[in-house]
């Protein structure tokens, strides 16, 4: 039987597992503008100053045999099962796999988002001055922890419409809280900011919650739900259309256990990983199984000698227990480099990754 051609649109955590997971058992193109998979859970360090977070995707796609297009795809037609891309190519395709991920939404040009993690750190070696984060949730936490603790001729502000740490416990966001201020961090919980325009700082940092990259869904009529993600089934597929899977930041996936999954390197993996166990199944006549994910620790870096590993219940609520200092920062950089161990096995041993705990 000739294999079924998969198209893979994104080259994240979520889309890279899914085409390297797949690469034995069809035909996969990966279609993404750049030439390297970049660690988004790093983009704190590079703004800090780490030279580089990035991997060379080939690496990884020539030893799976994965056809990898270095183009934006810019119209999905599900009628024709056919993608444009930028360049103009129309790549056809028997099943699509959407795992264009998410962004922080745009401030404006006054601010850099974690996205622009490597202009920030070109700003931040212009000269001292206050850099303010915007965002009081974990990304805004690690980059201002990273900032401080790098870069001393900068004064840090942290701004949050709530608390610092709203996720975590009583004791989790204590220590936050501790660890920040003995950085020199200045936080202020309560303050709402309409914009960058707002804030009386020389550098902003915007952290906010993260916007799905949807829009080329949208337009192609595929369903998506009310926080604008890609409504699925417990398969991971589009409910409105089943040939095309939608994993990761953009897609809205649920749980028995974990009920709606949050946007995060923790289930993007997972996820990848089962779309593609759910494609596999489907072309041998299986009807695939539901996604199984529970939540078990939130890891947080607080620098490069302090951490928070948060414990949480399967539904990512806290637990009172937390894991603090040292000892959190380390696990928390096995963690980091654990997600780059494993698509490493995927791309040599696709067959194992199913048997890691955690993943299908």
């Amino acid at each position: 039987m000739e294999k079924q051609q998969v198209l893979v649109l994104g080259a994240g955590y979520a889309g890279l597992m899914a085409a390297l997971r797949l690469a034995p058992h069809t035909r996969v193109t990966l279609v993404d503008p750049s030439t390297a998979f970049t660690e988004r859970i790093r983009l704190h360090e590079r703004a800090a100053g780490r030279p580089d977070i990035t991997h060379p995707l080939d690496t990884l796609t020539r030893r799976a045999g994965i056809a990898h297009v270095a183009a934006r795809a810019t119209r999905i037609d599900p009628a024709a099962r056919q993608v444009t891309t930028d360049d103009g190519r129309r790549i056809p395709y028997d099943r699509l796999v959407y795992a264009l991920g998410s962004r922080t939404p745009d401030p404006g040009e006054r601010a850099f988002t974690p996205e622009t993690a490597a202009e920030l750190h070109k700003r931040l070696l212009d000269g001292p001055g206050e850099l303010t984060v915007v965002g009081g949730g974990l990304t805004g936490i690690e980059l201002a922890a990273e900032i401080a603790e790098s870069q001393h001729t900068w004064k840090v502000r942290l701004i949050t419409g709530e608390e610092v740490g709203t996720g975590l416990s009583a004791k989790g966001r204590a220590h936050v809280r501790a660890t920040l201020t003995g950085l020199g961090v200045r936080i202020e919980e309560g303050r709402r900011v309409a914009g960058p325009e707002d804030i009386d700082t020389d550098a902003v940092a915007w952290a906010t919650a993260m916007t799905a990259n949807t829009a080329l869904a949208e337009a192609a009529g595929i369903a998506l739900d009310a926080t604008g993600r890609v409504s699925v089934d417990g398969a991971l597929r589009s409910v409105s259309h089943p040939e095309i899977y939608a994993v990761g930041d953009s897609a809205a996936m649920t749980t028995p256990a974990g009920g709606a999954l949050r946007m995060a390197c923790a289930t993007a993996l997972p996820a990848g990983s089962h779309a593609a166990s759910s494609i596999i199944a489907e072309a041998r006549g299986r009807q695939p199984e539901p996604l199984r994910f529970r939540f078990v620790v939130q890891c947080v870096s607080l620098g490069r000698r302090d951490g928070l590993i948060q414990l949480v219940r399967a539904d990512d609520s806290p637990r009172e227990r937390v894991v603090r200092g040292g000892l959190a920062a380390r696990t928390k950089e096995r963690v980091v480099r654990s997600t780059v161990s494993m698509l490493r096995l995927a791309a040599r041993r696709p067959g194992a990754v199913p048997l890691i705990p955690g993943m299908s």
